[in-house]
Protein backbone atom coordinates (compact mmCIF):
# COMPACT_ATOMS: atom_id res chain seq x y z
CA UNK A 1 0.00 0.00 0.00
CA UNK A 2 1.31 3.45 -0.92
CA UNK A 3 1.18 5.80 2.04
CA UNK A 4 0.34 9.47 1.65
CA UNK A 5 2.47 10.53 4.63
CA UNK A 6 6.07 9.93 5.60
CA UNK A 7 5.38 8.03 8.81
CA UNK A 8 9.09 7.60 9.49
CA UNK A 9 9.79 11.35 9.63
CA UNK A 10 10.49 12.68 13.12
CA UNK A 11 11.45 16.05 14.56
CA UNK A 12 15.18 15.35 14.63
CA UNK A 13 15.13 15.26 10.82
CA UNK A 14 14.15 18.96 10.82
CA UNK A 15 17.30 19.94 12.71
CA UNK A 16 20.58 21.22 11.29
CA UNK A 17 23.76 22.56 12.89
CA UNK A 18 23.38 26.12 14.11
CA UNK A 19 19.58 26.10 14.35
CA UNK A 20 17.70 26.75 17.56
CA UNK A 21 15.82 23.53 18.26
CA UNK A 22 12.06 24.02 18.40
CA UNK A 23 11.50 20.80 16.45
CA UNK A 24 12.18 18.18 19.14
CA UNK A 25 10.05 18.05 22.27
CA UNK A 26 12.81 17.23 24.76
CA UNK A 27 13.05 19.56 27.75
CA UNK A 28 15.98 21.95 27.43
CA UNK A 29 18.84 21.69 29.91
CA UNK A 30 18.44 17.97 30.51
CA UNK A 31 19.46 15.53 31.78
CA UNK A 32 20.01 17.40 35.07
CA UNK A 33 23.38 17.08 36.85
CA UNK A 34 22.15 14.54 39.42
CA UNK A 35 20.88 12.25 36.66
CA UNK A 36 24.12 12.59 34.74
CA UNK A 37 25.90 11.40 37.88
CA UNK A 38 23.57 8.37 38.07
CA UNK A 39 24.37 7.48 34.47
CA UNK A 40 28.10 7.87 35.01
CA UNK A 41 27.99 5.54 38.02
CA UNK A 42 26.01 3.02 35.99
CA UNK A 43 28.93 2.69 33.60
CA UNK A 44 30.89 1.05 36.41
CA UNK A 45 28.40 -1.84 36.24
CA UNK A 46 28.49 -2.13 32.47
CA UNK A 47 30.63 -5.26 32.49
CA UNK A 48 27.79 -7.28 34.03
CA UNK A 49 24.59 -8.22 32.23
CA UNK A 50 21.69 -5.85 33.00
CA UNK A 51 19.49 -6.66 36.00
CA UNK A 52 16.03 -5.26 35.32
CA UNK A 53 14.57 -6.25 38.69
CA UNK A 54 15.20 -3.06 40.72
CA UNK A 55 14.07 -0.74 37.92
CA UNK A 56 10.95 -2.79 37.27
CA UNK A 57 10.09 -2.71 40.97
CA UNK A 58 10.65 1.05 41.10
CA UNK A 59 8.32 1.68 38.15
CA UNK A 60 5.70 -0.62 39.65
CA UNK A 61 5.84 1.20 42.98
CA UNK A 62 5.57 4.60 41.30
CA UNK A 63 2.31 3.58 39.61
CA UNK A 64 0.87 1.42 42.39
CA UNK A 65 1.04 -1.81 40.39
CA UNK A 66 2.52 -5.28 40.89
CA UNK A 67 5.72 -5.91 38.96
CA UNK A 68 3.90 -8.37 36.69
CA UNK A 69 2.08 -5.38 35.19
CA UNK A 70 5.30 -3.59 34.15
CA UNK A 71 7.34 -4.25 31.01
CA UNK A 72 10.56 -2.29 30.52
CA UNK A 73 11.38 -1.33 26.93
CA UNK A 74 14.07 0.38 24.90
CA UNK A 75 12.04 3.56 24.62
CA UNK A 76 8.33 3.85 23.86
CA UNK A 77 9.09 3.03 20.22
CA UNK A 78 10.06 -0.54 21.12
CA UNK A 79 6.69 -1.03 22.82
CA UNK A 80 4.90 -0.15 19.59
CA UNK A 81 7.04 -2.62 17.65
CA UNK A 82 6.34 -5.35 20.21
CA UNK A 83 2.59 -4.76 19.90
CA UNK A 84 2.81 -4.96 16.12
CA UNK A 85 4.70 -8.25 16.29
CA UNK A 86 2.82 -9.92 19.14
CA UNK A 87 -0.77 -9.13 18.16
CA UNK A 88 -2.77 -10.02 15.06
CA UNK A 89 -5.70 -7.62 15.21
CA UNK A 90 -8.62 -8.08 12.85
CA UNK A 91 -9.32 -4.33 12.85
CA UNK A 92 -6.62 -1.97 14.08
CA UNK A 93 -7.60 1.69 14.37
CA UNK A 94 -5.07 4.46 14.96
CA UNK A 95 -6.45 7.82 16.05
CA UNK A 96 -4.86 10.74 14.16
CA UNK A 97 -3.34 13.29 14.03
CA UNK A 98 -0.92 11.56 16.36
CA UNK A 99 2.58 10.17 16.73
CA UNK A 100 3.19 8.13 13.59
CA UNK A 101 5.48 5.43 15.02
CA UNK A 102 2.66 3.08 16.16
CA UNK A 103 1.10 3.01 12.69
CA UNK A 104 4.51 2.66 11.04
CA UNK A 105 5.30 -0.32 13.28
CA UNK A 106 1.98 -2.00 12.51
CA UNK A 107 2.42 -1.56 8.78
CA UNK A 108 6.03 -2.82 8.93
CA UNK A 109 4.69 -5.99 10.57
CA UNK A 110 2.18 -6.44 7.76
CA UNK A 111 -0.83 -5.40 9.84
CA UNK A 112 -3.67 -3.54 8.11
CA UNK A 113 -4.43 -0.18 9.72
CA UNK A 114 -7.42 2.14 9.63
CA UNK A 115 -7.11 5.81 10.48
CA UNK A 116 -9.65 7.69 12.56
CA UNK A 117 -9.07 11.37 11.83
CA UNK A 118 -10.16 13.77 14.55
CA UNK A 119 -11.60 17.09 13.41
CA UNK A 120 -10.24 20.60 13.98
CA UNK A 121 -10.38 22.97 15.69
CA UNK A 122 -10.42 20.96 18.92
CA UNK A 123 -9.39 17.48 17.72
CA UNK A 124 -11.63 16.05 20.40
CA UNK A 125 -11.87 12.32 20.86
CA UNK A 126 -14.86 10.52 19.35
CA UNK A 127 -16.17 6.98 19.13
CA UNK A 128 -14.15 4.34 17.31
CA UNK A 129 -15.64 1.41 15.37
CA UNK A 130 -17.24 -1.00 17.80
CA UNK A 131 -15.49 -4.04 16.32
CA UNK A 132 -11.99 -2.54 16.49
CA UNK A 133 -9.86 -4.94 18.52
CA UNK A 134 -6.80 -2.65 18.65
CA UNK A 135 -7.16 1.09 19.23
CA UNK A 136 -4.13 3.39 19.45
CA UNK A 137 -4.11 7.01 20.58
CA UNK A 138 -1.87 9.50 22.36
CA UNK A 139 -2.68 11.51 25.47
CA UNK A 140 -1.52 14.25 25.47
CA UNK A 141 -1.47 13.92 21.72
CA UNK A 142 1.58 14.64 19.62
CA UNK A 143 1.45 16.94 17.60
CA UNK A 144 -1.83 18.67 18.51
CA UNK A 145 -0.97 19.05 22.23
CA UNK A 146 -4.58 18.13 23.01
CA UNK A 147 -5.26 16.45 26.35
CA UNK A 148 -8.22 14.08 26.15
CA UNK A 149 -10.40 13.64 29.24
CA UNK A 150 -9.66 10.58 31.36
CA UNK A 151 -13.26 9.37 31.13
CA UNK A 152 -13.39 9.67 27.34
CA UNK A 153 -10.28 7.56 26.89
CA UNK A 154 -11.32 4.99 29.49
CA UNK A 155 -14.68 4.60 27.73
CA UNK A 156 -12.88 3.10 24.73
CA UNK A 157 -11.75 0.03 26.72
CA UNK A 158 -13.76 -3.17 26.48
CA UNK A 159 -13.26 -6.95 26.55
CA UNK A 160 -11.64 -8.31 23.41
CA UNK A 161 -9.91 -5.03 22.59
CA UNK A 162 -6.39 -3.78 23.29
CA UNK A 163 -6.50 -0.05 24.01
CA UNK A 164 -2.97 1.34 23.60
CA UNK A 165 -2.58 4.81 25.10
CA UNK A 166 0.71 6.55 24.35
CA UNK A 167 1.42 8.68 27.44
CA UNK A 168 4.94 9.75 26.48
CA UNK A 169 4.02 13.34 27.37
CA UNK A 170 1.80 12.64 30.39
CA UNK A 171 4.33 14.02 32.84
CA UNK A 172 4.40 17.38 31.04
CA UNK A 173 0.95 18.09 32.52
CA UNK A 174 0.92 19.06 36.23
CA UNK A 175 -0.65 16.31 38.30
CA UNK A 176 -1.16 14.07 35.26
CA UNK A 177 -4.94 14.47 35.71
CA UNK A 178 -5.99 12.49 32.63
CA UNK A 179 -3.46 9.66 32.87
CA UNK A 180 -4.66 6.05 32.91
CA UNK A 181 -1.34 4.71 34.22
CA UNK A 182 -2.88 3.77 37.56
CA UNK A 183 -6.01 2.10 36.17
CA UNK A 184 -5.96 -1.67 36.63
CA UNK A 185 -9.69 -2.22 36.14
CA UNK A 186 -9.96 -1.52 32.41
CA UNK A 187 -9.83 -4.59 30.16
CA UNK A 188 -7.03 -4.65 27.59
CA UNK A 189 -5.57 -1.28 28.63
CA UNK A 190 -1.92 -0.86 27.65
CA UNK A 191 -0.27 2.41 28.73
CA UNK A 192 3.11 3.26 27.21
CA UNK A 193 5.39 5.77 28.93
CA UNK A 194 8.80 7.29 28.27
CA UNK A 195 11.51 9.19 30.15
CA UNK A 196 12.66 10.88 26.95
CA UNK A 197 10.79 14.17 27.12
CA UNK A 198 11.09 15.39 30.69
CA UNK A 199 14.52 13.97 31.47
CA UNK A 200 16.30 14.44 28.12
CA UNK A 201 17.14 10.78 27.50
CA UNK A 202 16.24 10.30 23.84
CA UNK A 203 19.65 8.80 23.13
CA UNK A 204 19.41 6.31 25.98
CA UNK A 205 16.08 4.73 24.89
CA UNK A 206 14.17 4.42 28.17
CA UNK A 207 10.50 3.47 28.33
CA UNK A 208 8.00 1.04 29.76
CA UNK A 209 4.51 -0.35 29.32
CA UNK A 210 1.82 -0.92 31.94
CA UNK A 211 -0.93 -3.46 31.42
CA UNK A 212 -2.37 -6.92 32.12
CA UNK A 213 0.28 -9.58 32.84
CA UNK A 214 -0.83 -11.88 30.00
CA UNK A 215 -0.62 -9.08 27.45
CA UNK A 216 2.79 -7.97 28.71
CA UNK A 217 4.02 -11.57 28.61
CA UNK A 218 3.05 -11.76 24.95
CA UNK A 219 4.99 -8.56 24.25
CA UNK A 220 8.00 -9.71 26.28
CA UNK A 221 8.17 -12.90 24.21
CA UNK A 222 9.10 -10.69 21.24
CA UNK A 223 12.04 -9.07 23.05
CA UNK A 224 15.63 -10.30 22.93
CA UNK A 225 17.40 -11.06 26.18
CA UNK A 226 18.50 -7.93 28.12
CA UNK A 227 16.61 -5.43 25.92
CA UNK A 228 17.23 -2.46 28.26
CA UNK A 229 20.79 -1.37 29.01
CA UNK A 230 22.28 -0.94 32.48
CA UNK A 231 22.40 2.90 32.23
CA UNK A 232 18.77 2.95 31.06
CA UNK A 233 17.76 0.75 34.00
CA UNK A 234 19.58 3.10 36.36
CA UNK A 235 17.69 6.03 34.87
CA UNK A 236 14.36 4.24 35.27
CA UNK A 237 15.01 3.60 38.94
CA UNK A 238 16.28 7.13 39.58
CA UNK A 239 13.51 8.98 37.73
CA UNK A 240 10.67 7.15 39.47
CA UNK A 241 11.68 8.05 43.03
CA UNK A 242 9.41 10.48 44.94
CA UNK A 243 12.06 13.20 44.72
CA UNK A 244 12.42 12.82 40.95
CA UNK A 245 8.66 12.80 40.44
CA UNK A 246 8.41 16.00 42.49
CA UNK A 247 11.06 17.57 40.26
CA UNK A 248 9.11 16.48 37.16
CA UNK A 249 5.97 18.07 38.63
CA UNK A 250 7.80 21.35 39.17
CA UNK A 251 9.12 21.20 35.60
CA UNK A 252 5.58 20.65 34.31
CA UNK A 253 4.37 23.75 36.16
CA UNK A 254 7.22 25.83 34.79
CA UNK A 255 6.40 24.49 31.34
CA UNK A 256 2.82 25.70 31.70
CA UNK A 257 4.02 29.23 32.43
CA UNK A 258 6.44 29.10 29.50
CA UNK A 259 3.68 27.89 27.19
CA UNK A 260 1.49 30.81 28.23
CA UNK A 261 4.34 33.18 27.38
CA UNK A 262 4.75 31.60 23.95
CA UNK A 263 1.03 31.84 23.20
CA UNK A 264 0.95 35.48 24.27
CA UNK A 265 3.90 36.37 22.02
CA UNK A 266 2.69 34.68 18.82
CA UNK A 267 1.40 36.91 16.01
CA UNK A 268 -2.32 36.68 15.29
CA UNK A 269 -1.66 35.32 11.79
CA UNK A 270 -0.17 32.20 13.35
CA UNK A 271 -3.31 30.31 14.30
CA UNK A 272 -3.00 28.16 17.42
CA UNK A 273 -4.75 24.88 16.66
CA UNK A 274 -6.66 23.34 19.54
CA UNK A 275 -5.97 24.02 23.22
CA UNK A 276 -2.33 23.11 23.88
CA UNK A 277 -1.60 21.35 27.17
CA UNK A 278 1.81 19.78 26.62
CA UNK A 279 5.36 20.85 25.78
CA UNK A 280 4.57 21.92 22.22
CA UNK A 281 2.07 24.00 20.28
CA UNK A 282 0.55 23.27 16.89
CA UNK A 283 0.27 26.27 14.57
CA UNK A 284 -1.35 26.82 11.19
CA UNK A 285 0.17 29.52 9.01
CA UNK A 286 -0.41 30.61 5.42
CA UNK A 287 2.09 29.14 2.94
CA UNK A 288 3.67 26.94 5.58
CA UNK A 289 6.55 25.64 3.45
CA UNK A 290 7.70 29.20 2.77
CA UNK A 291 7.35 30.12 6.43
CA UNK A 292 9.34 27.10 7.54
CA UNK A 293 12.11 27.94 5.06
CA UNK A 294 12.11 31.53 6.29
CA UNK A 295 12.45 30.39 9.86
CA UNK A 296 15.43 28.21 8.94
CA UNK A 297 17.07 31.21 7.29
CA UNK A 298 16.66 33.09 10.56
CA UNK A 299 18.07 30.22 12.60
CA UNK A 300 14.98 28.31 13.79
CA UNK A 301 14.08 24.64 13.37
CA UNK A 302 10.39 23.72 13.75
CA UNK A 303 8.64 20.43 13.12
CA UNK A 304 6.86 20.17 9.78
CA UNK A 305 3.25 19.08 10.07
CA UNK A 306 2.48 17.48 6.72
CA UNK A 307 3.93 14.07 7.70
CA UNK A 308 1.11 13.64 10.25
CA UNK A 309 -2.13 12.18 8.85
CA UNK A 310 -4.82 14.83 9.08
CA UNK A 311 -2.44 17.81 8.87
CA UNK A 312 -1.06 19.87 5.98
CA UNK A 313 2.12 21.73 4.96
CA UNK A 314 0.62 24.78 6.67
CA UNK A 315 0.87 23.13 10.08
CA UNK A 316 3.99 23.63 12.21
CA UNK A 317 4.73 22.11 15.61
CA UNK A 318 6.73 24.38 17.90
CA UNK A 319 8.37 23.23 21.14
CA UNK A 320 7.86 25.36 24.24
CA UNK A 321 11.08 26.95 25.47
CA UNK A 322 11.92 29.74 27.91
CA UNK A 323 10.04 33.05 27.42
CA UNK A 324 13.03 34.92 25.95
CA UNK A 325 13.48 32.26 23.26
CA UNK A 326 9.74 32.24 22.52
CA UNK A 327 9.57 36.02 22.17
CA UNK A 328 12.53 36.03 19.77
CA UNK A 329 10.97 33.22 17.74
CA UNK A 330 7.59 34.96 17.61
CA UNK A 331 9.19 38.18 16.37
CA UNK A 332 10.90 36.38 13.51
CA UNK A 333 7.72 34.47 12.69
CA UNK A 334 5.78 37.76 12.57
CA UNK A 335 8.36 39.31 10.25
CA UNK A 336 8.17 36.35 7.88
CA UNK A 337 4.36 36.44 7.81
CA UNK A 338 4.40 40.21 7.29
CA UNK A 339 6.51 39.83 4.14
CA UNK A 340 3.65 37.93 2.48
CA UNK A 341 0.76 39.97 3.87
CA UNK A 342 1.74 43.60 4.51
CA UNK A 343 0.53 44.95 7.82
CA UNK A 344 -1.77 47.97 7.98
CA UNK A 345 -2.26 50.05 11.13
CA UNK A 346 -5.69 48.50 11.56
CA UNK A 347 -4.41 44.95 11.37
CA UNK A 348 -1.07 45.21 13.15
CA UNK A 349 -0.26 42.05 15.08
CA UNK A 350 -0.70 42.31 18.82
CA UNK A 351 0.17 39.66 21.37
CA UNK A 352 -2.78 37.38 21.92
CA UNK A 353 -3.93 36.57 25.43
CA UNK A 354 -4.65 32.84 25.63
CA UNK A 355 -8.11 31.83 26.78
CA UNK A 356 -6.64 30.06 29.80
CA UNK A 357 -5.53 33.40 31.31
CA UNK A 358 -8.41 35.64 30.18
Amino acid sequence: MTLDHDLDHHGDADLAPGLVDLAVNVRAGTPPPWLRAVLHRALDDAAAYPDAGPARAAVAAAHGRPVEEVLLTAGAAEAFTLVARALTPRRAVVVHPSFTEPEAALRAAGQPVERLLLEPPGYRLREVPEDADLVVLGNPTNPTSVLHPHAAVAALARPGRVLLVDEAFADTVPGEPESLAGRRDLPGLLVVRSLTKTWGLAGLRVGYALGPPDLLAALAAQQPHWPVSTPALAALAACTTPAARAEAEAAARELGANRTALLAALPARAEVVGTPRSSFVLLRVPDGARVRAGLRERGWAVRRGDTFPGLSPDHLRVAVRDPATSVAFAADLAAILDRALPTTPASRDLPRIPEEIR
